[in-house]
């Protein structure tokens, strides 16, 4: 039997310089898209997918990002007392002790803040979420990866198509036998050259890896950009453990730049009955059709 999935590790220490002065006071995971903060887009992806504790490794001046799976007092007081409809206010509820935080005090990489949450995670295999990478679709990612976990264990990757023009600024699998939307990884490379590249899967934020991967990041070297890199450390486990990626049947949008932060604000907006007509009107006017 293997284990199930029943943590996520959402790595949100980081600065979020690029969208300064926004991210001076508020933690860029909070930025919303539409009416609902990034962070919570991440954390609903992973209760759908039936994971049931939270861990959030976190930097100072993030306490915000816990203030908003808190209970409020004085807001759902005030919203009682005026018979307001609390249904929004639903997906921030977390039953206690399903959410716990460990800080990243150094800014050391990706692989460094997941060590950070070994003592939480223990001798289970885990799920990591990248909030800066907001994946949609219908089941959402992390369910999609779980449902292949199921069936085949081992560490995966999420991975989606790009052209190979663009796989430079990602890390690329190098693919081995396909079965549908799965596909067995040979290997990982970090950033190649697109004409060095094995593939044009590029990894998208999403991850589910066996408990091993902790003592691998605890002797792991620094990598590209002086950072603990933890496609290094993957690179590392593939060959004594099954490691797979699923290609996501879904949208990923990079939420980490402006344009692609603009991009999913316009794209769900499109989606939704409640606004989708009126922002049509609005983008029609603008581009002056």
């Amino acid at each position: 039997m293997r284990k199930p999935i029943r943590k996520a590790v959402f790595p949100v220490a980081g600065l979020g310089t690029r969208f300064l002065p926004a991210t001076k006071a508020i933690p860029k995971e909070m930025l919303p898209v539409i009416d609902r903060p990034l962070i919570q887009y991440a954390v609903d992806e992973a209760r759908e997918a039936g994971i049931e504790q939270m861990i959030f490794v976190t930097g100072r001046g993030k306490t915000a990002l816990i203030d908003h799976f808190d209970m409020a007092f004085e807001l759902e007081t005030t919203m009682r007392d005026r018979a307001k409809d609390m249904e929004a206010l639903e997906p921030t509820r977390l039953r206690p002790g399903n959410l716990a935080t460990v800080r990243q005090q150094v800014p050391l990489g990706l692989g460094h803040a997941i060590w950070c949450a070994r003592g939480i995670v223990g001798e289970e295999p885990f799920a990591i979420l990248l909030p800066d990478e907001l994946m949609i679709g219908s089941p959402g990612c992390m369910k999609q990866m779980v449902a292949a976990y199921e069936e085949v264990g081992g560490n995966l990757i999420s991975v989606l198509e790009v052209p190979r023009e663009e796989v430079s600024s990602y890390g690329v699998i190098t693919p081995g036998a396909r079965d549908g939307a799965l596909t067995e990884v040979k290997g990982l490379v970090e950033k190649p050259k697109a004409e060095d590249a094995p593939s044009n899967l590029i990894v998208s934020g999403r991850y589910i890896l066996q408990p091993e991967v902790m003592r691998t990041l605890e002797g792991q070297e620094k990598g590209a950009g002086g950072e603990i890199q933890l496609t290094d450390a993957m690179a590392r486990m593939i060959g004594s453990q099954p490691f797979h990626a699923v290609t996501f049947a879904g949208k990923r949008y990079d939420c980490g730049s402006k344009a692609g932060f603009v991009e999913a604000t316009l794209a769900i907006a499109l989606e939704r009955d409640d606004l989708r007509d009126e922002v049509r009107k609005i983008a029609r006017r603008l581009l002056g059709d």
